[in-house]
């Protein structure tokens, strides 16, 4: 009851009155939705125009500085996008790396250049170009054949592998940067070009060196790539904690907003008494109705604030209820937005904004708030239960025989006594991220 009658009436009576209290609702939504990383940006934006606000920073000196501008050399490259300004604070690195590659030694005409430039905006997070090249050719205003002249130069490019459509014409283009003599070379083509057979070529002298070489390959070509590593701050904290007025050694789950990067909002008053207006003169009148239209808009950011924090909050309360078996060691339950939007009473939209770019914190890490809501399988089994246990299995596997979608689904069936379909593991490992039984079974014979 407590719950129902706290900010969820609170925001009910405020549609009723919306004259009163819209531009906290307008200032609350978006504040509510940014993370913990941005709230103060966010903050900063509502209060930039408003005189009689000052914020103030509640950071720490340890938190990462913003990430740097494009090198001098490469700020005057109108070719390069606002996308690449956009890419992931992740693989900042990876990017800013490529783009000071793109010198005219091998790019030596600006055609040339903005293809470079192309290929770097559409690769992912593992080196791949995974953008149908007769659509990038077809932007930059060129032929797929010129195109793929100039990919064909990314061989020389650390890390070497990028820009590569995929695992085996990456491994070719590290196989270019070899040092293997033309014999080898060939071999190692033939290897390449059927991987998972490579056994039959033992008998070659030149194999032991050439897998060798291969064994040393990147695979995907960023994976020892140095990448910036982002802060994850999370919104909430919830550990355990020993009761103090306990006699036994008794524990319960405590729950608290993370404040700390809340910015403090601070209001400079003004004396803007009836008694002073009426001896006013028109000017000043209208001087003291703005000094109070900006007061009354910094309040409403400070009450749109606290909003944020009570919101946040009664979340934290209602996960810790909800999944409190997850917090004690044990597996997530089947938990639904309009279950905990029901019980808060706000709309399934409200609780989406909330807990949109947020994290937990816990004794067993940091998890996105959103994956605590997960749909449920069969009964009290949840999809992110199958999912831990898909993944438990495929670590495990027998690297020579690695499980088949078919074994995957057989062992999911016997642990939690549900029946599923196949297609259902095999769209739970790709969400994964997990190669099939057969790609899987290549990746390991490329291990040392």
């Amino acid at each position: 009851m407590s719950a129902r009658s706290g900010l969820g009436g609170r925001l009910r009576t405020n549609v009723a009155i919306k004259p009163k209290l819209s531009a906290t609702l307008k200032n609350w939504l978006p504040i509510l939705q940014s993370g913990a990383d941005s709230i103060e940006e966010i903050v900063q934006e509502f209060a930039q125009e408003n005189p009689y606000v000052q914020i103030q920073s509640q950071r720490t000196q340890s938190l990462p500085q913003k990430s740097k501008a494009t090198p001098k050399s490469q700020s005057q490259k109108n070719s390069i996008t606002d996308k690449i300004e956009s890419l992931s604070t992740t693989t900042q690195d990876l990017y800013e790396s490529l783009l000071t590659q793109i010198t005219p030694r091998l790019f030596p005409s600006q055609t040339s250049q903005d293809i470079a430039y192309s290929i770097i905006e559409n690769i992912n997070d593992e080196g791949y170009l995974d953008c149908d090249v007769a659509e990038l050719a077809e932007e930059v205003g060129v032929s797929v054949e010129e195109f793929e002249r100039v990919r064909g130069r990314f061989v020389y490019l650390e890390p070497c592998g990028v820009g590569a459509k995929d695992m085996r014409e990456s491994l070719y283009f590290q196989l270019q940067e070899s040092d293997l003599n033309d014999e080898a070379f060939t071999l190692g083509l033939e290897i390449i070009n059927n991987l998972q057979n490579h056994a039959i070529h033992k008998n070659n002298p030149y194999y032991d060196e050439v897998m060798h070489t291969i064994k040393r390959f990147r695979n995907p070509p960023t994976c020892d790539f140095g990448v910036k590593i982002p802060e994850v701050i999370p919104d909430i904290f919830i550990f355990e904690h020993l009761k103090e007025d306990s006699l036994q050694h008794t524990y319960e789950l405590e729950v608290r907003v993370n404040d700390m990067y809340y910015p403090k909002i601070i209001i400079e008053h003004q004396d803007t008494s009836s008694k002073q207006i009426k001896s006013q003169s028109d000017a000043q009148k209208q001087a003291q109705s703005f000094i109070r239209d900006k007061l009354k808009e910094a309040k409403d950011l400070v009450d749109a604030l606290d909003m944020r924090k009570a919101t946040i909050l009664k979340i934290a309360l209602a996960l810790r209820e909800n999944q409190y078996d997850f917090f004690m060691g044990g597996e997530i339950r089947p938990m639904k937005l309009k279950d905990i939007a029901q019980d808060l009473g706000y709309a399934p939209s409200t609780i989406s904004r909330a807990i949109a770019n947020k994290y937990l914190e816990c004794d067993r890490g940091i998890f996105p708030i959103k994956s605590f809501f997960t749909a449920a399988v069969d009964g009290e089994t949840s999809n992110a239960s199958i999912k831990d246990f898909i993944l438990d299995l495929v670590k495990n596997e027998n690297k020579k025989k690695p499980l088949s979608d078919a074994k995957i689904l057989k062992s999911v069936e016997e642990k939690f006594g549900i029946k599923m379909v196949r297609r259902t593991i095999t769209k739970y490992r790709q969400q994964l991220n997990i190669a099939s039984s057969s790609e899987r079974k290549k990746l390991y014979e490329m291990s040392v």
